[in-house]
């Protein structure tokens, strides 16, 4: 009974500390988009817009307001789920920026999942059998991993499989509501591509923490009573050196959730990094500006899930936290 009152406080802790963290996100989105140059009136208007016209829409935008009105104007619609209409599209920015969303979280979620099983059980091996064959080649495929840049891995996937050996599509996307086999199809290859480029910095990390757990005096004396290594490594060895890869697995699913703009943009995907690079190109501010508050917003929200998922891991941090 005492560890629930730990427990809802390192919570609420939690929470409340990112509250402040989405306030100075905000304020950098605005202040970041309104640095661009360039008046968003005349953009939607075009060259023919007459001054007149462009005066005009900018008053009917609150464009010609000072920016902390501006700011409070965009914040208040924002907190209602009003992020503002696409210029280049007029269709709602927030609906089109679920819509893409739904395409890059099919993709991340999937690729970390399986980038964390693998970091899991190629750390736990690799500690286990340290400085021995099996921990200098998981190391060699793990530092290979991460030596690899991403677009080059995905385009030579793309020429392998899709092209030379045609086992998977190339260009395109159907969603998988649509047609379950044909979506997964085009998952394969950009999924593909994440996990290696993913796993290898997770391994590394794993294996760090595995290796200074199997160090500590518990771990010794579980040995010492006749405990299986399999039993060692999976109840004594894996709860213990698994928060430090857990803090990993949250920066790289939440940097992903906010676009892979790099992946998407070579398998031609309809997510949302696409939709930010498409945007800038066409100086759409809303969407810009509103993918940017989503991303930071996926950001902070999965780290602070990851931060609430410690007390699962380790106890201590409701004491210490």
């Amino acid at each position: 009974m005492s560890a629930r009152p730990g427990v809802v406080g390192y919570v609420a802790k939690r929470v409340a500390g990112a509250l402040p963290t989405l306030l100075i996100v905000a304020v950098l989105v605005f202040g970041l988009i309104r640095m661009i140059p360039g008046d968003p009136a005349q953009v939607m208007l075009g060259d023919a817009g007459d001054p007149q016209a462009v005066a005009a829409l900018r008053t009917e935008m609150g464009l010609d307001r000072p920016l902390p009105l501006q700011f409070a104007a965009w914040l208040g619609h924002a907190l209602r789920g009003d992020l503002g209409v696409s210029i280049a599209t007029g269709e709602p920015v927030l609906p089109l920026i679920l819509q893409r969303f739904q395409v890059t979280a099919s993709i991340v979620v999937s690729a970390i999942a399986l980038a964390t099983l693998i970091a899991v059980v190629g750390g736990l091996l690799a500690a286990w059998r340290h400085r021995r064959g099996l921990d200098q080649a998981v190391v060699g495929v793990a530092t290979l991993a991460m030596a690899v840049p991403s677009f080059w891995l995905g385009l030579m996937l793309l020429l392998v499989f899709g092209v030379k050996l045609q086992w998977l599509p190339v260009v395109g996307y159907v969603p998988l509501t649509e047609h379950l086999g044909a979506g997964l199809a085009y998952l394969v290859l950009p999924v593909a591509t994440l996990v290696i480029v993913e796993s290898g910095v997770l391994i590394r990390m794993m294996r760090t923490s595995a290796l200074d757990v199997l160090r500590l005096e518990y771990v010794t004396h579980a040995r010492a009573k006749g405990l299986s290594e399999a039993r060692v490594l999976l109840r004594h060895v894996l709860p213990n050196a698994f928060a430090p890869t857990l803090t990993l697995v949250g920066l790289a699913l939440g940097h992903l959730l906010g676009g892979a703009a790099v992946i998407e943009t070579v398998f031609t995907l309809p997510g949302l990094g696409r939709l930010v690079v498409d945007s800038i190109l066409a100086r759409d501010y809303p969407v810009v500006q509103g993918c940017l508050l989503f991303a930071a917003l996926a950001y902070v929200l999965v780290n602070l899930a990851v931060d609430l998922c410690y007390p699962l891991l380790d106890p201590r941090v409701t004491v210490e936290g």
